[in-house]
């Protein structure tokens, strides 16, 4: 487990009434969008440069074809004629792989562009400061209130933290009963008092199977 990583952001004097979350204070939202959201410059400064060098090789071809002087690469025109021409001329196998690397690269950017691209943080309510806690630290501390609900070792527990679930996985020990219930308000309980946005579902699986205890 990665020690815990929490940050903390101050509201400004003008948001400073109001609930520290986004969307309900405008002042900090679009901070705390950066912090629960992932960056797209890498997808899109990736994209530029392509964009870039595209045009940049077009515009040197065609100035080299209008003084007279022969292609570096490829002359524009021979170019658009095997385009119109595709497939003729090309092997199968390269022609499928071509179109497969070309599909890859083209959903990397459209996944980009169309999925949130949250991370794996959830937001805590506290009266005076925006917390940014990542769902790891969220899943330690539900995993310690839930071990000594159940009464069992913490390798005995295990806690999946998403953004609208909390999943507790527990393996009681042999001869020993654990009550299903009992986890399931103790980790509630625990949720509760972070008061983490947006509120994660809570459920709680007992294993069939026990450990045997020492």
């Amino acid at each position: 487990m990665t020690q815990d990583q929490e940050t903390t952001i101050e509201p400004s004097d003008a948001g400073s009434g109001a609930s520290p979350i986004a969307g309900e204070d405008p002042a900090m939202s679009r901070v705390l969008r950066r912090e629960t959201h992932s960056s797209r410059a890498g997808a899109a400064s990736i994209a530029a440069v392509l964009v870039i060098i595209f045009c940049v090789i077009a515009l040197l071809e065609s100035a080299l074809r209008a003084i007279g002087q022969p292609p570096w690469l490829v002359d524009p025109s021979t170019a658009a004629e095997r385009i119109i021409a595709l497939p003729a001329g090309i092997p199968p196998l390269l022609l499928g792989a071509s179109g497969a690397v070309i599909a890859m690269v083209g959903l990397f950017f459209l996944l980009h562009a169309v999925l949130p691209g949250r991370r794996a943080r959830h937001l805590l309510r506290d009266p005076r400061t925006a917390v940014v806690v990542d769902d790891e630290v969220l899943a330690s501390a539900l995993a310690r209130r839930a071990r000594t609900a159940a009464n069992v070792t913490p390798e005995q527990v295990m806690v999946i933290v998403s953004r609208q679930s909390v999943v507790v996985n527990v393996r009681p020990t042999s001869g020993s009963r654990v009550s299903e219930e009992a986890v399931l308000k103790a980790v509630q309980s625990e949720l509760d008092e972070m008061s983490p946005v947006p509120m994660p579902a809570v459920r709680v699986n007992l294993s069939t199977s026990g450990v045997v205890g020492a």
